[in-house]
């Protein structure tokens, strides 16, 4: 007589969402990053409707960079040593506080004095646009507000505490969890982000367009005080490990050693940093807007948020099949397909071509977020995911702000169809040199079968 086949478990797409836990913090989290997303974009179109100039853009992608590239390394050392939940915490108050600061600014905007270290700053920012400027009639660029230099100075101050708690917020997650379905709360963690960069741009695109600035900022500032109320409760299902090493170079660059060590998660890495830094669009997203599909605000906050909608249906479809057999090369196709959609929107003059273009990249994009996530939670030991989490942060973040620098520079000097579609045409170069490159991103084994490694 035969043995009993053996039972077959079915998979559960909404296993971590059945853990109240986890639902307390991804609440909470994605009602703030709707927040973030709506300043963030909000910023770069009245930085763009006080300037008229594309190369702001890029310096506004700059002064989003540089706070990463200088504090994001002690920043995940901070993470690993400290209690997350209080960093994620104290760095929430602090960005409800700047949002004030912009509400307040763009309020009594008219009413800031002209005093000479502000006339001075405006005038170095329109001799920097001067040297990249040249599509732009000169007499179309205006740099005589005395509050654009302090709306670059709060912006300066958001990116800087965002990438104070990234790593605590990047690594919090496998303590939230049990860990068998960590995989699970990574896809649906990240479909809360895509959610907030939907519902954020295009929320603030329509208020800025009906109400104006202040409503944005002020809006902003209230999700943040509820995330604070959300996060209060949310408890530790699995003991945080902290780092106990002598605080040292050594321990803030032990992450970076750890990446290294781990091809495949290089490989992934450095596929998204050089991808988006070549393929991102979103820094021309108010030039596209204005004057090549001349939609306004509100159509720009639609083009702002199809990428993230594109990104959200893509997770649901993760979520409801079988974990990817071979992700490493569902990876690359996944960026190859990034770089060709981004030729289509840099080519496209109709709405709807841009935004089904713009769509498909965030959807292809997603399966680039899962499996790079998947490999920084599933590989790294706790003592070591707010250090791994910083250089991966480091890889993310300086893609799309220096991406929003080349791209705005380049769309200064040979116009945004040429900046973009030579980036969709680098990315897919990309994708086939680490593709070659890195065989063990193409060896990669399904992701839930992956352990920490030593």
């Amino acid at each position: 007589m035969s043995a009993p086949a053996p039972a077959v478990t079915s998979h559960d797409p909404y296993a971590a969402l059945r853990v109240a836990n986890l639902r307390a913090y991804v609440a909470g989290n994605t009602l703030a990053l709707v927040g973030r997303q709506a300043v963030i974009a909000v910023a770069i179109w009245q930085v763009y409707a006080w300037t008229h100039s594309s190369a702001m853009l890029g310096l506004v992608g700059l002064v989003n960079v540089l706070p990463l590239l200088v504090f994001i390394l002690p920043a995940g050392a901070l993470a690993d040593r400290y209690d997350r939940k209080t960093v994620i915490a104290g760095g929430t108050a602090a960005l409800a506080v700047i949002n004030l600061g912009l509400a307040a600014l763009s309020y009594w905007h008219s009413a800031v004095p002209a005093l000479d270290p502000l006339r001075w700053t405006n005038a170095l920012l329109r001799h920097v646009a001067m040297i990249f400027e040249r599509h732009t009639d000169p007499a179309t660029l205006h740099f005589d507000n005395p509050a654009l230099p302090l709306v670059f100075l709060l912006l300066s101050a958001h990116a800087t505490v965002r990438v104070l708690i990234w790593p605590a917020r990047g690594s919090i997650l496998p303590l939230l969890v049990p860990v068998e379905v960590l995989g699970n709360a990574i896809t649906w963690n990240s479909s809360a982000f895509e959610l907030a960069t939907i519902t954020g741009p295009a929320i603030g695109g329509m208020l800025v367009d009906r109400v104006g600035f202040v409503a944005v900022y002020a809006g902003g500032a209230a999700c943040e005080l509820v995330f604070l109320g959300l996060l209060r409760p949310v408890k530790y299902l699995v003991a945080p490990v902290r780092a106990t090493a002598k605080r040292s170079w050594g321990e803030v660059l032990a992450g970076a050693q750890f990446i290294w060590r781990q091809k495949a998660m290089l490989g992934a890495s450095s596929l998204d940093l050089f991808a988006v830094l070549l393929g991102g669009t979103t820094a021309l997203l108010p030039v596209y807007a204005d004057q090549v599909l001349h939609v306004g605000p509100a159509g720009f906050g639609w083009l702002r948020a199809a990428p993230s909608l594109g990104a959200i249906t893509m997770t649901f479809w993760v979520a409801h099949r079988a974990p990817l057999a071979r992700p490493g090369r569902t990876l690359l196709w996944a960026v190859a397909g990034f770089g060709a959609a981004t030729i289509v929107f840099g080519l496209s003059h109709w709405f709807w071509l841009s935004f089904a273009a713009l769509f498909l990249t965030g959807a292809l994009d997603n399966i680039s977020v899962v499996v790079r996530q998947s490999l920084l939670q599933l590989l790294t030991p706790d003592p070591l995911r707010g250090r791994v989490t910083a250089v991966n942060q480091i890889f993310v973040g300086s893609s799309n702000e220096i991406g929003a620098l080349r791209a705005g520079l380049a769309s200064a000097i040979a116009g945004p169809v040429a900046a973009v579609v030579w980036g969709g045409l680098g990315t897919i170069a990309v994708a086939g040199v680490i593709a070659r490159s890195v065989p063990a991103l193409r060896r990669l084994a399904p992701l839930h079968t992956l352990k920490p490694a030593a």
